[in-house]
């Protein structure tokens, strides 16, 4: 199933929660709407569902307009952050209850409901809790069982807010590829919403970046992480270095100083650049920036330095630990760097 987002426009009182949102997402797709908290992501993921009304644009499924179709018949999964089960069922029964509360006309057996639901239970690998409570289970239980719940009515879309926020970091991870895969496995049209860049560039096809109730860029995860649209979706996806840079002559100077073999494309604005795109120099060189190594942080396969630059400006550098450039910067002398992957964004 298709979606198609044209216009949407929702208010709180005086606030603009969303600006006019254009959005198509494919049948088969997993897309994640990333931002920070007030963006508007959530907003827009409740109106899909019907959760919420819009006060203005079209929701469209498949092609049809949705605007006035209830909640159960839009045929949508939603996935909550905080899981939403019911403390007095069973595991089996919290799966089940989609089915129960059907309209007669349209409720399978007890035997169907029960055999599908242990189906599904088994699908998250989970059928040997059927009996237990939701108090019974670890997070990332509660989580998998919320899914196979938001599964059991069969839907065509799987809309999911924030659903692992209130897991630890090691559940997370172990979770994301198994979500991606019951994605694929069931071919289902998946929007997801996070804050966490991470889980946003690992889990989806496509990535929504959303600030303050407008798309700030649409792309496959390669293309907001290394063609950022805005220095916005630049920094909200990993750590970024700003240098002030400024036409001089035929040249450009960074952070004061002239380089040479960099073009500007605009008379003066900020420069971009990851930590890990810095390359350190074995010696002095002519497009490159000299400076003094500070802090050293170690952990896990990098090294990352505090270098001062003689004009001021503090740059974070990332190298792999057994690196030649590792060996350079635990001098903590003079280094020479150079930029090999900047981004220019005009003043303003």
């Amino acid at each position: 199933m298709s979606i198609e987002i044209r216009g949407i426009v929702k208010r709180f009182g005086g606030f603009d929660a969303l600006k006019g949102i254009d959005l198509t997402v494919a049948s088969g797709e997993f897309v994640a709407l990333l931002g920070p908290s007030g963006s508007g992501k959530t907003t827009l993921l409740r109106i899909i569902a019907g959760l919420e009304q819009a006060d203005g644009g079209t929701v469209l499924l498949s092609g049809a307009d949705v605007g006035g179709t209830a909640v159960r018949e839009r045929k949508v999964g939603f996935v909550f952050q905080h899981y939403a089960l019911f403390r007095h069922m069973t595991v089996l029964d919290n799966v089940a209850f989609g089915l129960k509360v059907k309209p007669r006309a349209e409720r399978p057996s007890k035997g169907e409901i029960r055999d599908r639901a242990m189906r599904l239970l088994e699908l998250v690998q989970l059928g040997w809790l059927a009996d237990r409570y939701p108090s019974q289970l670890s997070g990332g239980q509660r989580q998998r069982v919320a899914l196979a719940r938001a599964l059991a009515i069969e839907p065509q879309v799987l809309l999911l807010d924030e659903p692992f926020g209130a897991l630890d970091a090691k559940v997370r991870k172990e979770l994301r590829g198994w979500l991606r895969g019951l994605h694929d496995e069931m071919r289902l049209t998946s929007v997801f919403v996070t804050h966490d860049q991470e889980e946003a560039l690992e889990l989806a096809d496509r990535v929504v970046v959303m600030r303050q109730g407008a798309v700030e860029q649409v792309g496959t995860p390669q293309q907001v992480y290394d063609h950022p649209a805005s220095p916005y979706v630049f920094d909200f996806l990993g750590t970024a270095n700003r240098l002030p840079f400024r036409r001089e002559g035929g040249g450009v100077a960074v952070a004061g100083v002239a380089v040479p073999g960099l073009a500007a494309p605009s008379a003066e604005g900020l420069i971009y650049i990851r930590p890990h795109d810095i390359e350190v120099l074995p010696e002095p060189s002519a497009d490159g920036l000299g400076g003094r190594v500070g802090r050293l942080f170690e952990a896990g396969p990098s090294l990352r330095a505090d270098v001062l630059l003689e004009g001021g400006t503090r740059l974070d550098v990332d190298v792999a630990r057994n690196s030649d450039a590792a060996a350079l910067l635990r001098s903590r002398d003079q280094v020479w760097l150079r930029l090999s992957n900047p981004k220019f964004f005009a003043a303003g």
